[in-house]
């Protein structure tokens, strides 16, 4: 089984940059199987789709808008990651959703898609992550890793 983890959002851009900032906690603390592929997607939309071929289990992380309290952990499943957007969810929902939409078009839609998504306090320039999503992100990697668990994908600390 194929499993490519994506990091979305934009590296200088405070709490957009969570996703980047996840890969880089997982790679400093786990080992992954070489089914496992973490890529950094930066804010590169469709340029990712070639990362797609072949894979059978895409686990997105973004910062994700939903107006909610700052910090709060979302999970969204397949059709609940909207393929085209109606309502901006992130700041990078269209190059997802786009990604998506030409991967199907492809036929190179993996089996499952899921996003776990934090709702950003801050996304004005900056290095630094809001003290609200810096709070959340060892809740995150356990989210993430639960969820390779549940798809039969074992990690071992470093």
């Amino acid at each position: 089984m194929s499993v490519l983890i994506l990091g979305i959002g934009n590296p200088i851009m405070s709490d957009d940059s969570v996703g980047g900032r996840l890969l880089q906690l997982l790679e400093q603390r786990y080992r992954f199987p070489s089914s496992v592929k973490l890529v950094d997607g930066d804010t590169m939309g469709t340029a990712l789709l070639h990362h797609l071929q072949g894979v059978e289990k895409l686990l997105v992380v973004d910062a994700v808008e939903t107006g909610g309290l700052p910090g709060t952990l979302l999970r969204l499943a397949d059709e609940e990651i909207p393929r085209v957007v109606t309502a901006k969810l992130s700041p990078h929902q269209q190059g997802v959703s786009d990604l998506l939409a030409v991967a199907s078009l492809q036929g190179w839609v993996p089996q499952e898609v899921v996003m776990w998504g934090v709702q950003p306090a801050c996304l004005d320039l900056g290095l630094e992550l809001s003290p609200q999503v810096a709070a959340q992100m060892d809740a995150l990697v356990a989210r993430v890793l639960e969820e390779l668990r549940h798809w039969g994908v074992e990690t071992m600390p470093l």
